[in-house]
């Protein structure tokens, strides 16, 4: 069987009617421009012949019950099947309340899109195996977990990994590629990510079972959101696909085109923007420049704990010069090269920078 899918990826979408909007004087995302950005996409792809569309979390701005239900909604209308998981935006308390969903709640409201599909006996299981198209099984695993003081974590529990485990074991007759959605990040998109306090809760914690359940069962594609950044990893024959907010620089969103047959698996897309909105005319630029309003205290924190041991008096003459790195890299495919540095801070920002190519943002891969 040969396989021949076309799909768009949207996240990290932060859904927020207007009126639920809550400010943050450090925040980088524009909550403001969520629905009317999410309006263009759905616009755009609702044109084409496209299979399905990806939304690996953070569906809402933080986990509002009007806005989960407002956007479970908008899904409804769409001419084409939708898959969603949840991020650590969307269930940010155990126990529901009257403004915000529990956990046991997020699998009832999206059912149509992943979790009614695939048969599972727990209603209230916030992950699934389904099939939207013959010969290809998508796997939507919950990476948002409680700790033991109700603090978010990202973490697979031992029930979720015992099911993949099986799951995968089972119908390798039956399809002939499966992938993984799952909201934290997989693989390393920043360079020792996994070392760097900030970088790392952006990622899975339990990333190296998860890869060696991946690795024996022949998986080797995972979309992933959380990081707000347009970047694509390839490790050990694993390919992730991170996909950048789009209510953050550079607001963006893919369009793919998997094609498979007995002699190669090849992977193609290629990014959009959007580039206005209501009050936001020039959106590309306007919100490059919020995020770069904003950028001194992330740099500051980033700086004071990197390796680099600088001083309060280093870090401060730095930060000017960084105004607009954050946005570099969400932007995906950039280079660094600060001259005006000293050469071991050269060789540091430069690490960030495209380090496999420029396959972030359009690229084909043979996988």
């Amino acid at each position: 069987m040969s396989l021949d899918i076309r799909f768009a990826i949207a996240s990290d979408l932060h859904i927020g009617l207007p009126h639920t909007i809550w400010d943050h004087p450090s925040r980088f995302h524009l909550v403001e421009v969520s629905i009317p950005a999410l309006e263009q996409v759905l616009d755009h792809v609702s044109q084409l012949d496209i299979d399905f569309l990806l939304l690996p979390g953070d569906l809402t701005q933080h986990g509002e019950r009007e806005n989960h239900e407002w956007l479970s909604a908008r899904l409804k209308q769409l001419p084409f099947p939708c898959y969603v998981i949840p991020g650590n935006h969307d269930v940010v308390v155990p126990e529901g309340d009257e403004d915000r969903i529990g956990s046991h709640e997020f699998a009832r409201l999206y059912e149509s899109f992943g979790y009614g599909a695939g048969g599972q006996a727990d209603p209230t299981q916030i992950w699934y195996s389904v099939s939207p198209v013959p010969g290809l099984r998508l796997i939507g695993l919950n990476s948002n977990q409680f700790d033991d003081d109700g603090k978010l974590i990202g973490r697979l529990d031992k029930a979720q990994l015992d099911w993949l485990e099986v799951e995968l074991s089972q119908g390798q007759d039956e399809f002939e590629a499966t992938w993984l959605m799952i909201h934290h990040n997989v693989l390393e998109h920043l360079p020792e990510q996994a070392k760097h306090p900030m970088g790392r809760r952006y990622l899975l914690r339990n990333t190296e079972r998860l890869k060696a359940i991946l690795k024996a069962h022949q998986v080797t594609l995972v979309f992933t959101g959380h990081l707000h950044v347009q970047d694509v990893t390839q490790e050990e024959g694993l390919t992730e696909i991170t996909t950048g907010s789009l209510v953050s620089y550079p607001h963006p969103y893919r369009l793919l085109h998997y094609k498979q047959s007995a002699a190669e698996t090849v992977l193609s897309f290629e990014s959009f923007r959007i580039g206005s909105a209501p009050e936001w005319p020039e959106l590309q630029q306007q919100s490059r420049d919020w995020m770069g309003d904003r950028s001194q205290p992330f740099m500051t924190n980033l700086l004071s704990v990197s390796a680099l041991e600088l001083s309060e008096a280093q870090i401060a003459e730095l930060t000017p010069h960084l105004r607009y790195f954050w946005a570099d890299i969400a932007h995906g495919d950039s280079d660094f090269n600060f001259e005006q540095f000293p050469q071991e801070l050269q060789g540091y920002f430069q690490r960030f920078g495209t380090h496999q190519g420029k396959i972030d943002n359009a690229a084909t891969l043979t996988l």
